[in-house]
């Protein structure tokens, strides 16, 4: 695991305090939104980058169909 690195951040007071007496650890929940900010940011990246891919894709599904269509049973 890599080592934590400490920063300043800034909460309205009543906000802090709120959360301190619903036990929430701030550290951790900062830690989660921020990766999931960074995966969506990361997510909306990789798509703009393959939107031609994915078009070329959908486009010969639509013309073909899928290749498992003559052995799908739903």
């Amino acid at each position: 695991m890599a080592t934590k690195r400490s920063v300043n951040v800034t909460l309205d007071p009543v906000l802090y305090e709120k959360a301190k007496l619903a036990g929430l650890n701030l550290s951790q929940l900062l830690a989660e939104k921020v990766k999931s900010c960074i995966h969506d940011i990361e997510m909306a990246k990789w798509r703009a980058e393959n939107i031609a891919g994915l078009t070329e894709l959908n486009r010969i599904t639509e013309e073909h169909g899928l290749l498992s269509d003559d052995y799908r049973t739903f």
